[in-house]
């Protein structure tokens, strides 16, 4: 198959998800455990990606200052620093790794 096929092939199957969702009931979707699996589903896929962007390089495992940056800002969050600090920290937990490197 080529590569538009595949194209095509995924633009079908998101309507179709899409469309699928619409005949779920709405009783189902107001149901306080469908609440917190969406919220659960939400944060592992955040977390997911949030890894994969930190220590994937292509198909290997890379640990560089990513890893340093990513340790840094999850401390300054844990102790509930502001938003901006913790991007500053994390960016400068990073420069300081690539400097010493």
């Amino acid at each position: 198959m080529t590569l538009w096929g595949y194209i095509l092939l995924a633009c079908a199957a998101t309507y179709l998800t899409k469309l699928a969702g619409y005949a779920i009931p709405a009783r189902w979707l107001q149901n306080p455990r469908m609440t917190r699996v969406a919220g659960a589903m939400t944060v592992a896929l955040l977390a997911a990606l949030t890894v994969m962007n930190t220590v994937a390089s292509g198909g290997a495992l890379v640990l560089d200052a990513r890893l340093a940056a990513l340790a840094a800002a999850a401390l300054a969050l844990w102790l509930r620093l502001p938003f901006l600090l913790v991007v500053l920290l994390g960016a400068v937990a990073s420069a300081g790794v690539r400097w010493w490197g």
